[in-house]
């Protein structure tokens, strides 16, 4: 066992199975050592959770908890994109977060918090990443949050 899947389990955290692409674009690229991964949204096992516009429909405390999942799907799509292996994670380089949010709401940063906070609780220092926070007038699916990264990679030889 590897010491991401290790700390997954100390965390008690499972990787939930992703689906393909839905659309006509890729779930991952790699280039040179940079991973891409598309945006996730909240959702597990097909089903969507914490659908809604934050602020009117989901609480600041539930978009965190969305953030959160949508973080919890990147992880498991950098485990496909990297044959299991998430030791390869050298560090998250960028994470962009969409807060599907009324008009007047302020909250964006807290809200994508919740991922923030997820991939450095699984990768610790190599989790911390710059980052972006937007509002949105809406997302796929009406979900009430999404997210995508960019992960630094160690290439395979």
């Amino acid at each position: 066992m590897g010491d991401v899947s290790a700390r997954l389990s100390e965390l008690g955290i499972v990787l939930p199975s992703i689906a393909p692409a839905s659309g006509n674009y890729i779930s991952h690229r790699l280039v040179g050592s940079l991973l891409f991964l598309s945006g996730q949204i909240p959702r597990i096992d097909g089903v969507e959770h914490y659908v809604g516009v934050v602020g009117r429909d989901i609480s600041p405390e539930d978009g965190y908890r969305a953030a959160r999942l949508c973080a919890l799907n990147l992880v498991a799509r950098a485990e496909v994109a990297l044959d299991g292996n998430l030791d390869r994670i050298l560090a998250c380089v960028q994470l962009r977060g969409f807060v599907n949010a009324v008009p007047d709401f302020a909250g964006h940063p807290a809200v994508i918090d919740g991922a923030s906070d997820l991939l450095v609780e699984i990768f610790g220092e190599k989790g911390r990443h710059v980052r972006t926070a937007l509002g949105a007038g809406s997302l796929p699916r009406g979900s009430s949050v999404e997210v995508d990264a960019v992960f630094e990679v160690e290439t395979k030889s």
